[in-house]
């Protein structure tokens, strides 16, 4: 107020389509009544639920032999859930799946959209809870990364994905397709190790910024024995020279 006219609005309840509701284990942060809209918008409010986004090993395709459907309403849907992506992590691998395709939607881009609705409808009480009885004395941050190689049956590029969490509440996550073709799976997940080491920067700066302090070294974990060893022991061979 000593610097510029500001309103009290009191405790954040609703902003932007995103709920917050205060609860006796923290802060719970959803977009229930925004997911409802969109099952009725595209008439799947009375769908039966299924447990996954999309079904394991699903490669979908530009052109083929199908029917193409409605451009706009497969856009609206993409757009749609792109913003429920905001609370919504599980969701970042299928709907950036879906977005390749809306140029010339097909069948096959529509079944996949829907069974994500299914998904939304079996999850509409699923959110975000950033806990309130973390206590220490620095900041944790752990970071979790992973890929597919050669997922894209078009051009070969694969996706990367990482996910970091604070206090056991997700603060940040991707789901991207990388920019080159790799050779191996271990190269593929070196991409995505490093794709996630420069969001370990931006949050450790950001979280200075913020007074905060931050537990040193923040850890990145992956699953892949090679890209472990190799960030540990950065040595030229034939299958890691050329990155």
């Amino acid at each position: 107020m000593g610097e510029f006219e500001i309103s009290d609005l009191a405790e954040l309840t609703y902003f932007l389509g995103t709920e917050f509701i205060p609860t006796s284990k923290g802060v719970f942060m959803h977009q229930k009544k925004y997911a409802t809209d969109i099952l009725k918008r595209f008439n799947m409010l009375d769908c039966n639920p299924t447990l996954t986004p999309v079904e394991t090993g699903t490669r979908l395709v530009k052109e083929g032999d199908e029917d193409l459907v409605n451009s706009t309403q497969y856009r609206q849907l993409v757009g749609s859930l792109r913003y429920l992506c905001t609370t919504k992590p599980d969701l970042a691998y299928a709907v950036g799946l879906i977005s390749r395709f809306m140029e010339k939607p097909r069948a096959s881009h529509q079944v996949v959209g829907k069974r994500i609705l299914r998904y939304i409808k079996g999850t509409l009480d699923f959110g975000l809870l950033f806990p309130n009885d973390f206590q220490c004395r620095s900041v944790e941050i752990v970071g979790y990364t992973d890929s597919n190689w050669c997922g894209d049956k078009n051009d070969r590029k694969s996706t990367g994905e990482y996910v970091f969490m604070c206090g056991n509440g997700s603060i940040s996550w991707s789901s991207k397709k990388q920019d080159v073709v790799v050779l191996s799976s271990f190269e593929v997940e070196y991409i995505a190790a490093s794709f996630g080491a420069c969001q370990v920067a931006w949050l450790e700066t950001l979280l200075k910024e913020m007074k905060l302090k931050v537990a040193i070294p923040l850890k990145m974990r992956t699953d892949n024995k090679s890209v472990i060893h190799l960030a540990k022991h950065p040595v030229a061979h034939g299958r890691s020279k050329h990155i």
